[in-house]
């Protein structure tokens, strides 16, 4: 279970008046991902569905990850992303 913080943050990113780049859109999915379900255990996308190929594979790569550790870096890179796009 996620907390409070890590729920703020969520809705947050949301909010931010720049919207992030995809490198940092793909992070934060992913560490989205693994912070409330964890591994990642789904199928791989089609070849010709990239964006969700995209998705799929920056979720893998944290695989092993405690969620935990997952929202601990969701957090700070939404205070990152906040103090990036906030100016």
């Amino acid at each position: 279970m996620v907390s409070q913080l890590f729920e703020e943050k969520a809705k947050a990113v949301n909010e931010l008046p720049t919207k992030p780049d995809t490198d940092e859109l793909l992070k934060l999915y992913a560490l989205y991902k693994q912070a409330t379900v964890g591994d990642n255990t789904k199928e791989k996308p089609g070849i010709f569905n990239m964006k969700d190929r995209y998705k799929w594979d920056a979720w893998e790569a944290l695989k092993g990850k405690s969620q935990e550790d997952a929202e601990k870096e969701y957090i700070e890179l939404v205070d990152a992303l906040i103090a990036k796009y906030s100016k």
